[in-house]
């Protein structure tokens, strides 16, 4: 889970317990009256700040100190960065206590290069154990709200170790590096089994939860085996206080299942691909009973239907429209469901899960393979429209956490305009220039070829497979052939079966993410491709896609609650493999393949979780230092 932001209360009561080690101040009745009356006005940050601005010596300190709490109070971070600032400047400050607070707020703003050097530069000084305890927490935290809890985890275990020797109290501590040991994989966690038997004790706990996450018998003593073995650990807190409440792991019980899809009007296609896929998982599942009910249905009619079959579980609706409708009549409200697209607002209930075929999904698997690999200056194509846009925006909003350069960016608005923008932004029309210029200096025939740019170094193209296949004769016959060849990489659009039956030459080496059912050779999809190519032999692509996913919906079930407990863990579907996030949704980790001699070969390629940039900037004054 990523890390909530440290509360108010928790700063107030903990950081300020930090100001026993201050230096002593000597208080006069002035001083004391001063800040009394302060308080009793009930001054807010901004005015204890300029109060204290027209004070000395101790009075002023005092005012700022209740106005760094008040800051605290209000949310008001930059007010807070300010007045750490002034009390930085006064001797008789815990500076250390001062410049936490200081991380904190830089923090706060999203400033965390800045909160991480801030932290770092304190490595020498943390004498006090309240010092540490905090140091740590916030350290932790800053990798932990950038998704890593590998980092995040060792910097909990330390405060959290060093909370319980001094009897530091921090109120989610413990609950925070129970969140982030719950997203480690097994073997993540197996790395972390070792050092002191508080940690060991941590560790213990989370594989017992992952590795009987599906019986609760054997989790519920390896549970209570846990808790005679560390009788004083500080994960006794956050275990449920009943053995009963253990079965928040249990596989849900299915027995009666509605799958709601468009049976009617012009969506009824994707209703029959959905269909089908479902029928294909349950005869794979165990004895289900199951009612498909046509989403597109009246409310009340649907509400009646549901009533009278009294699921225990529903998947559907497959329309956004569909699913807002339902959800405002509270149909779903007390019954497990996954949603087959996602919503716009915040879920109903934590038994609610979403399960789409985004796109940003494949974009997000593209910018991560892409800095592993060392590739600096992305060139994106794409067309000009709604859905160009946004996953070009996409794509520039998380290729900018990662790094300081821009990614080019070419929109074409139809396949006339795709030549002049991919020589725009390769700047073959500057090289053709050049040389009509150097050709008419001279008499005689020069010999000359154009040249592209050379600071391009992958080209990701976001087009539909028509679109792909116009570009990328375009990118061959305009990359200079000085220049080392561009790498090309593209999204499962780009791909078609039913195209490929009689076209692959002209995209010979592209790269493209797809889904595993989509994709030839696939050994252990063979037989239910067989029978699936003889009953809809010329199903298009995307009924193709939607039976996977009406396919893997249903098989996901038996797992579906663990995965949302545990959101390091995979399902390996037949539409990727599957994790589930905090809130409810399913993300889809695709294969790749390439376009290889007139053939597809599916491929491995390099990927691993990007480093932000703030964190990049502290590692190198760490290394310089």
């Amino acid at each position: 889970m990523r890390l909530k932001l440290v509360s108010l209360l928790i700063i107030l009561s903990g950081l300020s317990a930090c100001s026993t080690t201050e230096k002593p101040i000597k208080s006069s009745d002035s001083v004391s009256n001063t800040v009394d009356t302060a308080k009793n006005q009930t001054l807010n940050a901004q005015s204890l700040y300029q109060l204290a601005l027209n004070r000395q010596g101790a009075d002023k300190i005092q005012l700022l100190y209740s106005a760094r709490d008040a800051a605290i109070t209000q949310s008001d971070w930059s007010l807070l960065a300010t007045i750490c600032n002034d009390l930085e400047l006064t001797p008789q400050v815990d500076q250390v206590q001062n410049r936490l607070y200081y991380a904190y707020a830089q923090k706060q703003l999203g400033k965390n290069s800045e909160a991480l050097s801030i932290l770092t530069s304190l490595d020498d000084t943390l004498r006090e154990p309240e010092h540490f305890v905090w140091h740590q927490y916030l350290t932790a935290g800053i990798y932990a709200s950038q998704n890593l809890p590998k980092r995040a985890v060792p910097y909990f275990f330390r405060a959290s170790e060093s909370a319980t020797k001094n009897n530091i109290a921090i109120a989610e501590l413990n609950h925070d590096l129970w969140e982030n040991l719950k997203q480690l994989s097994t073997y993540a966690l197996e790395r972390f089994n070792r050092g002191t038997v508080q940690q060991q004790g941590w560790v213990n706990l989370a594989l017992y939860y992952k590795v009987y996450a599906n019986s609760e018998i054997e989790l519920e003593q390896a549970i209570n085996n846990w808790r005679r073995k560390y009788i004083d650990h500080p994960a006794h807190a956050i275990l449920p206080k009943k053995t009963d409440e253990l079965i928040d792991l249990t596989p849900y019980n299915i027995q009666r299942l509605v799958f709601l899809t468009p049976e009617t009007g012009a969506n009824q296609h994707f209703g029959n691909a959905l269909k089908a896929g479902a029928l294909a998982a349950l005869d794979k599942a165990k004895e289900i009973d199951t009612l498909f009910i046509d989403e597109n249905l009246t409310v009340e009619e649907i509400n009646n239907k549901i009533k009278d079959f009294a699921p225990d579980f529903i998947i559907g609706p497959l329309l956004k429209g569909n699913i807002d409708k339902l959800a405002n009549a509270h149909t779903f409200i007390n019954t497990p469901t996954l949603h087959l697209n996602s919503i716009d607002t915040d879920r109903e209930s934590s038994q609610h899960y979403f399960f789409a075929l985004s796109p940003e999904h494949e974009v997000q698997q593209a910018l991560e393979h892409f800095l592993a690999t060392g590739y600096q200056k992305p060139m994106l194509l794409a067309p000009n429209n709604a859905n160009g846009q946004r996953l070009v925006e996409y794509f520039q909003t998380q290729w900018q956490r990662y790094s300081e350069i821009k990614p080019q960016i070419g929109f074409y608005d139809n396949k006339q305009d795709m030549p002049n923008t991919i020589t725009n932004l390769l700047e073959v029309d500057t090289s053709k220039e050049r040389i009509n210029i150097i050709k008419s200096l001279f008499k005689k025939e020069v010999e000359s070829e154009t040249r592209s740019r050379s600071d391009i170094d992958v080209i990701y193209i976001l087009g539909d497979t028509t679109e792909t296949r116009l570009i990328k004769p375009y990118l061959d016959v305009n990359v200079s052939t000085f220049a080392d060849k561009i790498p090309l990489y593209a999204s499962s659009k780009s791909h078609s079966k039913q195209i490929d039956k009689t076209d692959k030459g002209d995209l010979d080496g592209l790269y493209f993410t797809e889904l595993p059912w989509m994709l030839p050779d696939q050994v252990t999809l063979k037989s239910l491709r067989s029978v699936y190519n003889s009953l809809w032999p010329d199903q298009a692509d995307i009924s193709q896609r939607l039976f996977a996913m009406a396919y893997d919906s249903v098989l996901i079930l038996p797992q579906i609650k663990q995965l949302s407990a545990q959101p390091g863990n995979q399902y390996n579907g037949i539409s990727g493999k599957l994790s589930i996030n905090d809130y409810g949704y399913i993300k889809r980790e695709l294969e790749w393949a390439q376009y290889k001699n007139r053939q597809i070969k599916v491929v491995e390629l390099k990927t691993a979780q990007p480093i932000p940039l703030f964190m990049q900037s502290a590692e190198n004054i760490n290394t310089v230092n």
